[in-house]
């Protein structure tokens, strides 16, 4: 009864490390999205689709660049970076704030292509209404017409692919540490908590099998709430 779940190798409550490292989990799948799809994608995506032209071009061949890059090896070879070479001290570089935000840094780097193309495309299709010509020819600049006119008409696509794009933050953050190149133990998440409960799958294979079904669930209803907004705010979906 003092053990809902049981205990891992070191006899810390099974329970309680999955709810903490769900925690860190889901804030890493946010903050990341955030800062990749939410900063970098839209920031390229809506600069590509309102300019078009050259800009358009260099950008999306930029994003297809990207799109092309082997992913997995990628990511290891980021998170293999050894972060005393960059400036930072011994101390911080093996501390848990260090891995937490090397994990968050790397994923936004890698995972906002889907993001810029979809906002890309959205914005072709607003620059040419009619309040967009009327704000340009009235002499307002590109940076007021993005954030006053394009922007909030573009802004259903944009939260159905922030909101999928949580779901892969969160499965690359699991991917990585259970490579060992995530969150740095003893704090928990349950990618680290699959890469621990390999030598026991044997032995105690519901170490395993806990975070695998938290994090196939988590991924699972991620998605299903990017299609319940996507079908919520299209206008041309069945009810």
């Amino acid at each position: 009864a003092a053990h809902w779940l049981g205990t891992d190798e070191a006899g810390r409550d099974e329970l309680v490390r999955l709810m903490v490292g769900g925690q860190m989990s889901l804030l890493v799948g946010l903050l990341a999205t955030l800062f990749g799809g939410g900063t970098l994608g839209l920031l390229i995506g809506i600069t590509a689709g309102y300019f078009g032209g050259r800009v358009d071009a260099v950008l999306m061949r930029f994003t297809d660049g990207m799109i092309t890059l082997p992913l997995l090896p990628l990511l290891i070879v980021l998170g293999a970076v050894d972060l005393t070479k960059l400036g930072f001290s011994q101390e911080f570089s093996h501390s848990g704030a260090a891995g937490f935000w090397r994990i968050i840094v790397i994923i936004s780097i890698v995972d906002w292509t889907s993001t810029a193309r979809i906002v890309r495309a959205a914005t072709l299709s607003v620059r040419e209404r009619d309040y967009v010509r009327a704000a340009r020819a009235s002499g307002a600049r590109a940076g007021y017409v993005m954030l006053s006119h394009v922007l909030p008409n573009v802004a259903t696509p944009i939260i159905v692919a922030l909101t999928l794009t949580v779901g892969r933050a969160i499965l690359f953050e699991s991917v990585l540490s259970f490579l060992g190149f995530g969150i740095v133990p003893p704090t928990p998440s349950w990618g680290n908590m699959l890469n621990n409960a390999q030598e026991l799958v044997t032995s105690a294979p519901a170490l395993a099998v806990y975070p695998g079904l938290l994090i196939f669930f988590t991924v699972i209803a991620v998605n299903f709430l990017g299609d319940g907004l996507q079908h919520a705010f299209d206008p041309r979906s069945e009810r």
